[in-house]
């Protein structure tokens, strides 16, 4: 008997009301500042999933072990990205009121706003660890104040300060270096100092923001916005299966993989594993 074709990142097709994390893609990159194309993301991550095994040898787990479910992609009005952030939202309430863990996949980095307004009014005191090469604090992009320039400035406005914590880095306009002294913890270039970090958040909801871009672009060139000196994918490996494995991680997301610019593949070969590897440390 022939079965409909329904392509789910791996082995992550538990039905929703027996699942514990639940994985979805919001394809959208209408605020891009520099080169299009991170809306081909999460289905590139999901399709070439299969090329992974489902069972790590870094953690001794197997994903075929865990209650997940991909969801698929949202479908995302185009344009002012106020409609599109609503709908991620809306798409995380349901997620969260259901006691489940909502992890996103991007899109562009704007699209961590739309679920961060979610988890942040479900957990008030929530605080971020955010992964990035770019302090994406400014106050506005060209005069739009909802751009992935500008994404983690819009979360503060939300949780204040003291609660945001940045790693790796490296480029951003001097206003925004400025102004981020006095608002939100800092770490430049590499996740130095990261352990620490979680050692203080052992008891804090925490929301997990990564931008694959952190990664050096010998590594990860498959993005909008490369940034040479960034970290490895083993660094980021280590980091990100620490974050998952000993926080309260209340929800998370992954993106910025444009996977036409690495005609190799391996860019998008390198976030599917990274998911991977953030799932099985999410179950703890």
């Amino acid at each position: 008997m022939l079965s409909p074709n329904v392509e789910t990142f791996l082995l992550c097709d538990t039905p929703y009301d027996k699942a514990d994390i639940v994985l979805f893609g919001a394809p959208y990159d209408s605020t891009t500042s520099f080169r299009p194309g991170t809306r081909f993301g999460p289905h590139a991550i999901r399709s070439e999933s299969f090329g992974l095994e489902s069972y790590s040898p870094y953690q001794d787990k197997d994903l075929e072990d865990y209650a997940i479910l991909d969801a698929g992609d949202l479908e995302l009005r185009f344009g002012g990205p106020e409609d599109a952030l609503e709908q991620i939202e809306k798409q995380t309430e349901q997620i969260l009121s259901d006691n489940k863990l909502p992890f996103l996949l991007g899109g562009e980095h704007l699209v961590t706003l739309g679920s961060f307004r979610a988890v942040a009014k479900k957990y008030p005191d929530v605080h971020i660890i955010h992964f990035d090469a770019h302090t994406d604090l400014r106050e506005d992009y060209l005069g739009e104040p909802l751009s992935h320039a500008c994404v983690i400035r819009r979360c503060w406005d939300i949780i204040g300060d003291n609660k945001i914590y940045q790693f790796g880095i490296r480029s951003g306009e001097r206003a925004e270096w400025q102004w981020g002294k006095e608002h939100v913890t800092t770490n430049k270039f590499n996740l130095n100092g990261l352990e620490e970090v979680v050692d203080k958040l052992a008891d804090k909801p925490v929301y997990f923001t990564l931008d694959l871009d952190v990664l050096d672009p010998s590594v990860f060139c498959g993005t909008g916005t490369p940034e040479p000196g960034g970290v490895s994918f083993d660094e980021l490996r280590k980091a990100v299966t620490l974050v998952c494995s000993k926080l309260n991680i209340v929800g998370c997301d992954v993106n910025e993989l444009s996977p036409h610019y690495d005609a190799s593949g391996a860019s998008t070969a390198v976030a599917c594993k990274i998911v991977r590897e953030m799932l099985l440390a999410l179950n703890k």
